[in-house]
């Protein structure tokens, strides 16, 4: 894992982050790394209310909140930063708005990577909304000054079109931090916990696989279409 100066993580929902890279940053922080993770809505139509259910549509949001505290602390974070923005509806905010929320947060903290979705690639509208902002902030930035851009992508298609991940990271160390994490966000993921637990007990290769490792695309700057 190289070094970095500052890790910038931005994702616009609750749990984004425990289920993709809650191992990386756990290592970034463990290692010294300043985080900041910047979580753009509460995720207050999120379709779980746990299992069983133990939140209505009316509580999700504050739960869902101090879930996201609460995985922050699993994984060290210090620097949590709820942006405000509704949950379901980052598709219709302004692109420029969202790309200049961005710009700030870089002018501020001066990221040398930023961890986000992979436009394109991410499937969800809010997924999708969010990776455009960063890739338009970073874009404005003089090439030599872009921070570097880690990229989760999980469409069906994804490598057919970027090829496979280039930057995997071994995060054995940290897989209790990750397991951890997912815990922590209990009203989306009570439902699966179990099962990947039953996998890691048996030696299941996928299973153990989703708790040693996490991976990511660098953007490719020299194919990008983000309008």
């Amino acid at each position: 894992m190289q070094k970095e100066n500052h890790v910038l993580v931005i994702f616009p929902h609750p749990d984004d982050e425990a289920f993709g890279v809650s191992g990386t940053i756990s290592k970034f922080i463990k290692s010294g790394t300043p985080v900041t993770y910047a979580c753009l809505t509460l995720g207050q139509m999120g379709r779980n209310l746990g299992n069983p259910p133990f939140a209505t549509r009316e509580s999700l949001p504050l739960i869902r909140k101090e879930e996201l505290k609460n995985a922050a602390e699993v994984m060290g974070i210090t620097d949590l930063r709820m942006m405000g923005y509704r949950d379901k509806t980052l598709e219709f905010e302004n692109d420029e708005k969202l790309a200049n929320m961005v710009t700030e947060l870089i002018q501020e903290l001066k990221p040398s990577l930023i961890i986000t979705f992979y436009p394109g690639y991410s499937v969800h509208p809010d997924h999708e909304a969010t990776a455009r902002a960063v890739v338009r902030a970073v874009r404005r930035l003089p090439k030599t000054a872009r921070p570097k851009l880690h990229c989760l992508a999980f469409s069906n298609n994804c490598q057919e079109f970027i090829g496979k991940p280039d930057v995997v990271y071994d995060i054995t160390s940290v897989k209790d931090q990750k397991l951890a994490a997912m815990k922590a966000h209990s009203s989306q993921t009570a439902w699966m916990l179990p099962q990947i637990e039953k996998g890691i007990a048996a030696q299941d290769p996928e299973a153990l696989k989703w708790v040693t490792t996490e991976h990511f695309w660098t953007y490719q700057w020299e194919n990008d279409n983000v309008e």
